[in-house]
């Protein structure tokens, strides 16, 4: 089947569900019992476009009604524990999928910066003043010196939930600054994260020059995963965002980034969970500086696995081919 032939069979179809699917809850009503079966129709031209190398630009308008179709079609009207599951089954890896260009891009930078600032600083200590100012640094001593009192007196209950409260609004702040900053052309996410990722750099390099590192990683290494991998896809979300400000799609500009918010509504949403999770390890296991080292590594580490394992093959099933 060559491109033009198939473009002029589906098309009109492709126009239909894209006027249901944006039509709103009127239109969608109207439509309920030929929607499902309108969504695996373009589910299978989404396949038969990637298997026989069509435009780009064909490809990525059927994924985008996929993806659209597919929020519609699994959406609950309330909260519930199947809407739930679906989320974190299906909807938020797929999303996460679909748009790994992206996604390699913010963490190869993220790392990259850190990566070389921590190098820089360990070779050259006296950058890190320059980068972190004598208070931040100050902060950051009295925070992993073995010898203050948070390590010698351990925390109670308590205060170990007053800090998961801190942490949430202070991770999630973070990740929803930079996923707002996309708006701005994207040009707002890609500096919040170059300046967390020359912040972890920089303050990793001092703690190990310190001589802190014993208890640095270990404390870190818990939820790290998480933490991490959170704020990087915080900025893919805005990212994506300020890509279709430029790249409209033949759309006007305002229905263009309407569409970005859609496909970026996932992953922001499931970066915030993961920044939750991400919280309570950190206040309820992380500071627990009793426990052996070897422990904290190890489940660190299996959260660096599970994640990878999560994101690479959870939500496959039924999944368009990419």
């Amino acid at each position: 089947m060559t491109q033009q032939v198939f473009i002029s069979q589906r098309e009109k179809f492709w126009d239909e569900f894209e006027a249901v699917v944006r039509g709103g809850r009127k239109k969608l009503r109207k439509k309920a019992s030929w929607f499902p079966q309108g969504y695996r129709e373009l589910t299978g031209d989404l396949n038969a476009a990637k298997a026989h190398g069509f435009d780009p630009f064909i490809i990525e308008r059927l994924n985008s009604l996929v993806l659209e179709g597919s929020q519609i079609l699994y959406a609950s009207r309330s909260l519930s524990l199947k809407a739930v599951a679906n989320f974190a089954l299906r909807a938020f890896p797929q999303a996460v999928r679909y748009q790994w260009r992206s996604l390699a891009a913010t963490m190869l930078l993220f790392y990259g910066l850190a990566f070389f600032f921590g190098v820089l600083c360990v070779r050259n200590p006296a950058m890190v003043f320059l980068l972190l100012g004598e208070d931040k640094i100050q902060g950051l001593e009295e925070m992993y010196d073995p010898a203050s009192l948070h390590y010698l007196e351990p925390r109670d209950v308590s205060s170990d939930a007053d800090m998961f409260g801190f942490y949430i609004y202070n991770n999630i702040s973070i990740a929803f600054r930079t996923f707002a900053g996309g708006i701005l052309g994207g040009i707002g996410s890609i500096a919040l994260l170059c300046v967390n990722g020359v912040f972890l750099g920089a303050a990793a390099a001092h703690i190990i020059n310190a001589g802190f590192g014993k208890t640095f990683f270990p404390f870190i290494i818990g939820h790290s995963s998480f933490e991490l991998t959170a704020i990087c896809l915080s900025a893919q979300a805005g990212l994506l965002l300020g890509y279709r400000i430029f790249v409209t799609g033949g759309l006007s500009r305002s229905a263009s980034v309407k569409l970005a918010g859609k496909t970026a509504l996932p992953i922001i949403a499931g970066a915030a969970c993961m920044l939750v999770v991400a919280a309570c390890i950190e206040a309820f296991w992380s500071s627990r500086f009793a426990t052996p080292a070897y422990l904290r590594y190890s489940a660190g580490a299996a959260g660096w696995v599970l994640l990878a394992f999560y994101f690479v093959f959870v939500g496959r099933k039924n999944e368009p081919r990419s």
